[in-house]
């Protein structure tokens, strides 16, 4: 083992992926993925080389939003199987060597728990203080108004009315999806006891956090500043990101993952700066594990709304500034980073930052987008079907192949404010074509048999369209061809591995930011240096050794593209230097 590793927590060194129920395999034809269909891929996930899977929410829950609308944190959702299932996983990984570890939704449940439906039964109930109520207000013609001016993530005022009660819920997400008042330390307690002690004792080990940074909101609850003098609503996120408590309710989590010896990666958006990053991932902060930023994957959304936006709004010096600022975390810090493209809120990183105009640039582009991937510093993260390249949903595809309630909010409203416009219909379904969490949440494509092998060939439908592109893009094709890429990232992960003082722990530096076409950088550490060299253009590019490289000595470690001078289109080299 390198030095450089001896010592380090398990979880640094780890390839991590992830695993979308719904759509990774259905074993019993029901068209829906399930955990009995996870565990009998648990072989092939395996062979790919990472040590960790995470598992999005597969609690039991309504799904108005995929299962981040918790309605009981100890059972588990009918379709994806029962609690006996997932202590089966969880043996299963173990024995193979693999850990596991869980989604933790707890900025909010949904509006079916238990908790919830006891808090808006009555103003006196004890559990009312668990959630978060404010009375109404009203304008100067004696309309109610909601307490403020906040937009809720997908649209809309993030107040619900609650008739009974005659008073407005906090949701910041989905109507359903009421947030849970953090300031009760019983509703905290409540929290650790049943959604994470409940699963660490049978065995998880660890958690991926969602919106981490939300559980403490600014106490006065003020108007968000006016951005769109417009609407009714405004962002509100510097008033519900990264509030006065926040960090005080993370320690207090951390006293109770301490004693399992368990990992949490944060979903930490909102938050830009290295100082506000390390005040949660700082070792002796002992809050979290690391966290995930978003500088990349949100790279040419839009200001207002991420759909209002150019497609590919976004140019390659943007891109090296958002990679910068994930591995400048690790720069004389006792914290730590993550590396993903992808992820259940993305669409695909080749259709986004490589190339699906044809398959010869599909395949080249997904492999040079793993290249880069596989050689930053963090613990890497590998969404399902990553590995072989799978890419957006076709444009010619209507709203009703849309699932997602961020995609079909934004169209409904797309319609409403054009008045169903035909021209601006088109331009809304670009967007969505391009940014929708939707093309992450295709089935898996295991094969091409019907249903790309998701579901067994004589069941129900799937739940969502398989992309039509499964004969061409899968599993068992790539798994034949050494010149895939699956092969490719099983490749990486290897390097990956055999490099890691370099690939993982090393320090990164940009070689050339001014250009616009070229990727250059270096990892460097126990002075040693691997030097990697991307051309993210559909055009040839001279290939240059910098001058800031002294060494003589070059071995290729990794390239997509054989024996050329120049770098062709979308082509990576990676080399020990």
């Amino acid at each position: 083992m390198s030095p450089a590793i001896v010592g380090e927590k398990w979880w640094k060194n780890s390839i991590i992926y992830q695993i979308y129920p719904a759509s990774f395999k259905d074993s019993n034809g029901d068209g829906i993925g399930d955990i009995p269909g996870i565990i009998s891929s648990l072989d092939y996930i395996t062979s790919l080389g990472v040590d960790v899977i995470w598992l999005c929410p597969m609690y039991d829950s309504p799904q108005i939003d995929m299962g981040y609308d918790v309605a009981d944190y100890q059972s588990v959702y009918g379709p994806y199987g029962t609690v006996e299932d997932m202590e089966t996983l969880i043996d299963a990984c173990h024995k193979r060597g693999l850990r596991i570890i869980l989604d933790l939704v707890v900025n909010h449940t949904s509006d079916q728990h238990k908790w919830f439906k006891e808090s808006r039964s009555s103003k006196t109930n004890p559990k009312r203080d668990w959630y978060i109520w404010k009375p109404a207000k009203y304008d100067a013609n004696g309309n109610r108004q909601p307490p403020n001016n906040w937009r809720s993530i997908f649209g809309g005022s993030a107040w619900e009315w609650d008739e009974t009660t005659q008073e407005y819920y906090l949701h910041l997400f989905c109507v359903e999806q009421p947030d849970v008042n953090w300031e009760n330390a019983e509703t905290r307690q409540a929290v650790y006891d049943e959604a994470m002690e409940f699963w660490l004792r049978k065995g998880v080990d660890g958690f991926r956090v969602d919106t981490v940074n939300m559980y403490s909101k600014h106490p006065e609850y003020p108007n968000a500043p006016i951005m769109n003098p417009k609407s009714e609503t405004q962002p509100a996120f510097s008033l519900f990101c990264n509030g006065p408590r926040m960090h005080e309710y993370l320690r207090e989590m951390n006293d109770v993952l301490s004693k399992y010896d368990a990992m949490t990666v944060g979903e930490l958006p909102n938050t830009h700066t290295v100082e506000g990053v390390l005040r949660y991932v700082s070792a002796a902060e002992k809050q979290l594990s690391m966290v995930f930023q978003f500088d990349l994957v949100e790279l040419g959304h839009g200001k207002d709304y991420k759909f209002l936006t150019d497609l590919r709004g976004w140019n390659l010096r943007e891109l090296k500034t958002a990679v910068k600022s994930t591995q400048d975390i690790l720069k004389g810090t006792d914290g730590w980073t993550t590396v993903f493209m992808e992820n259940h809120d993305q669409g695909r990183s080749v259709s986004r930052f490589g190339s699906d105009k044809t398959p010869e640039l599909r395949v080249r582009s997904a492999k040079m987008l793993a290249m880069m991937q596989s050689t930053l510093s963090g613990t890497q993260f590998i969404y399902q079907g990553q590995e072989i390249g799978m890419v957006n949903a076709p444009r010619e595809w209507t709203i009703d192949e849309y699932k997602d309630i961020d995609s079909t909010n934004y169209y409904r409203m797309a319609s409403k404010i054009s008045g169903d416009d035909p021209a601006k219909l088109s331009i809304a379904m670009d967007s969505l074509q391009h940014l929708a969490r939707d093309h992450s949440r295709l089935p898996m494509q295991w094969s091409d048999d019907a249903y790309a092998g998701f579901s067994p060939a004589s069941s129900a439908k799937p739940w969502m369209r398989p992309n039509d592109n499964y004969p061409e893009i899968n599993v068992k094709l790539q798994e034949k061809d050494s010149s895939s890429v699956l092969s490719f990232w099983k490749q990486m992960n290897q390097l990956r591995k055999e490099y890691a003082d370099l690939l993982v722990f090393g320090e990164f530096e940009i070689i050339d930011e001014p250009n616009q076409n070229v990727f250059t950088y270096t990892k460097t550490n126990h002075n040693q240096t691997i030097l990697v060299v991307l051309n993210f253009s559909e055009t040839t590019q001279k290939f240059e050794k910098p001058d800031s490289v002294k060494s003589q000595d070059w071995k290729l470690l990794a390239s997509n593209v054989d024996g050329q001078e120049d770098l062709q289109a979308f082509e990576g080299r990676v080399f020990l230097v």
